[in-house]
């Protein structure tokens, strides 16, 4: 499939919601939209508001990036949408109410996913339901498959990851660099004991992700699951600062809920340490 190199727009929609567009396409990731008790603010939009959705990536089953009344409202109302979800959570998402023949359980392979209609590549991710089952890629809890997912999206000539939740391992950087990734989106809220206590599974913080966007060789990093609740936040400005500080050859940009940019392919000019 040869895509028109013209770029692609990317919208924060808070917490680890994107939502990406370019040739007519439209993909949206994580978009947690439903009210929801410890919020910070309201959902910035609701799903009818997003106007017309191609594909539906879902990274793993925690209410803030499954949000199955969200996904649930677009599937009804975008008969032709895709939902794309880890294949160990394909249950929840048809119990919740959404077709069948929407719904695509995606595993980590080399090919892009199958009928969609642009490339999209399921990559693993090391996460947990509870602490207790952190942080692995999930597998002895489903039966050997993977259930924490992110995804690689080429759109526009650009290739943008999203992590979902995730901390580093091993390969993590030679599989984004070997994908070609443009744009990383990647969570910052980071993990420690005391949230753990609270059961909460935690994930890169800003200084991980810098280094791994680095060792990936990604031209942006956009930071993500930073703004929610006031109990699990992270702080974009220590991204900028160690990526300054270590003379990381990234850009940053910190985005605003609902304001779009449109991210160009880099064509080969030398790297900034960091831009906002």
């Amino acid at each position: 499939m040869t895509l028109v190199s013209d770029g692609v727009t990317i919208t924060w929609l808070g917490q680890s919601g994107f939502h990406l567009s370019a040739n007519g396409v439209t993909v949206v990731v994580d978009a947690f939209l439903s009210p929801w008790e410890g919020r910070l603010y309201d959902p910035p939009i609701t799903p009818d508001q997003l106007g017309n959705v191609d594909v539906v990536l879902c990274t793993h089953e925690h209410i803030d990036h499954l949000d199955l009344p969200t996904v649930r409202a677009l599937a009804q109302r975008l008969p032709s949408a895709v939902v794309v979800l880890p294949a160990p959570v394909v249950p929840m998402a048809l119990e919740a109410g959404i077709p069948e023949r929407q719904v695509l359980g995606a595993q980590p392979g080399t090919d892009p996913l199958p009928g969609l209609p642009v490339p999209v590549y399921a990559v693993p991710a090391r996460h947990g339901v509870e602490v207790a089952d952190a942080y692995t890629f999930g597998t002895e809890l489903s039966d050997g498959q993977v259930r924490y997912l992110g995804y690689v999206v080429e759109l526009g000539g650009a290739r943008v990851y999203h992590a979902g939740d995730t901390i580093t391992w091993p390969e993590h950087a030679e599989l984004l660099r070997n994908l070609g990734v443009h744009v990383a989106l990647l969570p910052i809220n980071g993990r420690d004991p005391v949230r753990e206590r609270q059961n909460l599974v935690g994930n890169l913080d800003h200084r991980e992700a810098a280094l791994l966007a680095a060792e990936a060789g990604v031209d942006t990093l956009i930071p993500m699951h930073w703004d929610t609740f006031e109990h699990n936040q992270g702080f974009p400005d220590h991204l900028i600062s160690v990526v300054t500080r270590l003379s990381l050859p990234l850009h940053v940009l910190v985005p605003r809920r609902l304001q779009p940019f449109r991210y160009l392919p880099p064509t080969g000019e030398p790297f900034s340490a960091a831009a906002v």
